[in-house]
């Protein structure tokens, strides 16, 4: 009651109350008319002209990652590699020789100086190595599309001099082939077997029990920022069986839109079997199958028609070969599933698009997706709404990276296709939005303001021209990203038989002044009518 209800329904697009029964909206209208629905049994919340909103979708994110990500070293806050290399020895101190040490957030571009000596803008172990002796260290990109290591996890892992580079990866060697400890893409796995190895001597019970913390955290972090669901990019079966279990026993907190990432060989044989519409009181969907076609701008991943302005010798990396791809989408037709690939580099959006208008032979309502299509040819532009393809795209990685875009790719190549919702959304693009969560703060608020803004921390817009409305915002956060789960006749807006998905804000961020968006907060989290966050 006494709200201001963006809808986001076209034939009611704001209200003043609400009422709720079960889980599901029951009507939407003035107070006077929503007064008729209070029983003696009814909970009120009168929120004094505080903006209610469908619950945030957060249309891209790592689910688990985001648990994992509390419970390992910070590093997105280091200034150096002398912080990282600081922290790394903190850590040390206090863990058990042998034991691993991991931690995820750095990223060289944003670091204040340049490591010395370095390969590639990248730091030699040297130093990490020289404050952990006894403990491997695994440090993730803050993309995840690279990681740094010691020389302990490095002598685990068997990787020398003589180790050849993994198809799809890179192990980073110093003048004379030495490996520096940084690792590309597929090259990684080098690394994380290892992990791996350790973490198997677990037992069942314990792996299962490590696995439910790790979810509880996630949703709590989720909660606190207002999203009621969250399109899981990338899940293996078991975890699927995990998070079907929990949901059967009333124990998963938020709506999961769960993207599988298995080989094909895996899929054909079990596929059918995963498929779930709206499982366990639409807690739990699985109708996606996840790829990458290429790694991150930030780690010279990203595949590019023209090499990197600022690394000539490289174009980047393709990670899975088109055979693969076609492969997949040959499963995912088969078995009635949406294919989502992660593609960041032109080159990378052009082959999937290509791929994609093969495969799906003048189907434009299958609802394709695109994860990212961060970097553009503008003759590439068009295409996804001639083929019906839907862009999942993360507004924050924009100002996040926009620093250093312009020394990677060049002004021309920036202007003409990075991040460029606009150009999108006229050409009739359906865009969702999201945080790539671990990769950026999983909060929509600081997403929102990227997106309708462009403004990067150092005060500067990164070609504003390109940036939503606030009204496109708010859409490509719910109704938007609903409709690239096909479930938009079951959330995204706030209407009679919906699902009762709410978050209430402390500020309109559809009308304050700029520098209000930012210090708006999340009062209030409901989903399916039961409030499960409310700020102290």
């Amino acid at each position: 009651m006494n709200a201001r209800i963006a809808t986001l329904a076209q034939d009611q697009p704001y209200a003043q109350a609400l009422a709720v029964s079960g889980d599901r909206i029951l009507a939407v209208g003035s107070n006077e008319e929503i007064e008729k629905y209070l029983t003696k049994d009814t909970e009120v919340l009168s929120l004094d002209g505080k903006l209610v909103i469908p619950g945030f979708i957060d249309g891209h994110a790592h689910f688990t990652g985001i648990g994992r990500s509390l419970q390992q070293l910070d590093l997105t806050g280091a200034d150096t590699w002398e912080d990282i290399v600081r922290l790394a020895g903190e850590a040390a101190a206090e863990t058990n020789p042998g034991e691993w040490i991991l931690g995820r957030g750095w990223h060289q571009a944003k670091w204040e100086k340049p490591p010395d000596p370095a390969v590639e803008g990248l730091p030699l172990h040297t130093e990490l190595s020289k404050v952990t002796p006894d403990n491997p260290v695994f440090f993730a990109h803050a993309s995840g599309h690279s990681c740094l290591a010691n020389a302990k996890a490095m002598e685990l892992a068997g990787v020398t001099k003589s180790t050849p580079n993994p198809e799809g990866g890179e192990i980073v060697r110093d003048k004379n082939g030495a490996p520096i400890g940084a690792f590309r893409e597929t090259a990684q796995g080098l690394v994380r077997s290892s992990l791996n190895q350790a973490l198997a001597s677990r037992t069942p019970e314990q792996v299962e029990a490590d696995l439910r913390k790790t979810i509880e955290l996630a949703a709590e972090e989720c909660l606190s920022k207002g999203i009621t669901s969250l399109h899981d990019a990338g899940a293996s079966f078991s975890l699927v069986d995990l998070f079907k279990k929990m949901a059967d026993e009333g124990s998963l907190k938020i709506r999961l839109n769960v993207m599988l990432s298995e080989s094909n060989s895996k899929l054909e044989e079990r596929v059918a079997d995963y498929r779930l519409i709206g499982y366990g009181g639409n807690k739990l969907t699985v109708r996606s199958i996840k790829r990458l076609i290429d790694g991150a701008l930030g780690s010279h991943g990203a595949w590019f028609l023209e090499p990197y302005s600022d690394l000539p010798s490289t174009r980047g990396l393709q990670t899975c070969s088109n055979d693969v791809l076609e492969k997949t989408a040959q499963i995912a037709i088969d078995n009635d599933l949406q294919v989502s690939v992660h593609a960041i580099g032109d080159r990378a959006n052009r082959e999937v698009l290509d791929i994609y208008q093969k495969a799906l032979d003048g189907n434009n309502n299958a609802r394709w997706r695109i994860e990212h299509a961060q970097h553009l040819a503008e003759s590439d532009i068009p295409r996804f709404s001639e083929l019906g393809i839907m862009a999942a795209m993360q507004g924050i990685h924009c100002t996040s990276d926009g620093p250093w875009v312009i020394d990677k790719l060049g002004e021309e190549r920036a202007v003409e296709g990075a991040y460029v919702w606009r150009k999108l959304l006229d050409n009739g693009t359906v865009i969702g939005n999201g945080t790539d969560a671990p990769v950026e703060n999983v909060d929509p608020l600081k997403c929102y303001f990227a997106t309708v803004t462009r403004r990067m921390n150092n005060g500067e817009q990164f070609y504003p021209e390109q940036a939503m409305t606030r009204q496109e915002a708010l859409e490509s956060y719910t109704i938007k990203n609903a409709y690239l789960a096909f479930e938009e006749t079951e959330k995204g807006s706030l209407e009679p038989g919906k699902l009762a998905d709410i978050t209430v804000l402390s500020k309109d961020i559809l009308t304050v002044p700029e520098e209000e968006l930012l210090k708006t907060e999340v009062l209030y989290t409901i989903i399916g009518g039961e409030i499960l966050y409310e700020k102290d």
